[in-house]
């Protein structure tokens, strides 16, 4: 099957990639804002092209693909809401209507967790909870947003295989780097998280969230754009990570601490531009739901390599030996 994957060079694009592309199973394109210069030959190649979903044409990239996978996504600047809705939000539209222009049978979308309600307990949900939004944060507006936007393509095009995924936070060493610019901004340094310097850790009183390994997630999106499936797919490696698996993880103390004055701490730190990531995102943490992922296990045949502990021990691992890869966005 010949595969498009816009937004290929980032976390879950790049593990896209790495899937679709194994033991020469599927001809794949990458498109991202800036392809990378790297030797194409033999099992596994990948053909680049470089493309704004902002505003460069897309049908031609799209034309002749069994599927579309889109994973492209601005996280940052958090400070500029209208630049991250032009590619999250517009870029996505514009993507969804090249693949109809195009002619293509098959899309498969990167949605969130963070598209969810927030849930009051901590009983696995399914794809038919509510996609709100977990709290004001801009990440989680935009995520809900365009679950609208799929609903609206599903209904206007029913000829069109549509996908969406849900997975929880991923993580893999690759992406150490690009998630410590994303999320923590200048004040973390990379040494900073060497667990030798970690004495004790604060932790947000009642956190408990799910993750997911980007190879895992990799292999979800390339099952669901290679089967007949549709809809949404929640993605999330079994157990919960508390206070304790963090503690272990860093093999350190720790406390418990108000989330209300972490968060109102967190949004000074944010407004002074000294972290990246706005108190509203620690609010959506604090209120996700907890995801089953039974209908992937059941549909896709996905089982999930990786615990999240061990996916958050990747990236963790990553961060102080400035964990990255050559791709743009993936840099050390």
């Amino acid at each position: 099957m010949k595969f498009v994957v816009i937004g290929a060079s980032g976390n879950i694009g790049s593990a896209v990639l790495r899937e679709a592309t194994a033991h020469g199973k599927h001809q794949v394109v990458g498109v991202a804002r800036r392809a990378p210069d790297l030797p194409g030959s033999g099992e596994g190649t990948v053909t680049w092209r470089e493309a704004d979903v902002t505003r460069d044409d897309l049908v031609p990239l799209l034309s002749g693909a069994d599927a579309v996978v889109h994973v492209a996504w601005k996280f940052q600047p958090t400070h500029a809401p209208e630049e991250t809705w032009e590619t999250n939000v517009l870029g996505t539209k514009r993507v969804l209507e090249a693949v109809h222009r195009a002619g293509v049978p098959a899309v498969v979308l990167a949605s969130s967790i963070a598209a969810y309600s927030p849930a009051a307990d901590d009983a696995p949900v399914t794809e038919e909870w509510a996609t709100d939004g977990a709290s004001t944060a801009a990440y989680c507006r935009e995520k809900a947003y365009n679950e609208r936007l799929f609903d609206s393509f599903e209904a206007a095009h029913p000829d069109v295989r549509l996908v969406r995924m849900r997975p929880a936070f991923v993580f893999q060493r690759s992406a150490a780097s690009e998630q410590r610019r994303i999320f923590a901004g200048p004040l973390l340094r990379p040494p900073m998280l060497r667990k030798e310097l970690i004495p004790l850790v604060p932790v947000p009183r009642g956190l408990r969230f799910q993750a997911v390994h980007a190879g895992d997630v990799g292999r979800a999106f390339t099952a669901a754009a290679s089967r007949d499936v549709r809809g949404a797919f929640n993605l999330a490696a079994d157990g919960l990570i508390t206070r304790v698996e963090l503690g272990d993880l860093l093999s350190a103390r720790t406390v418990e601490v108000s989330p209300r004055l972490t968060s109102h701490l967190l949004s000074a730190a944010w407004h002074l531009r000294a972290v990246g990531a706005p108190g509203a995102l620690l609010d959506a943490l604090m209120r996700l739901p907890v995801l089953s992922s039974e209908r992937a296990r059941t549909e896709l045949d996905w089982e999930p390599h990786h615990s999240g502990v061990d996916a958050l021990e990747a990236v963790l691992s990553g961060i102080p030996e400035r964990g990255g890869s050559s791709l743009p966005p993936l840099h050390r």
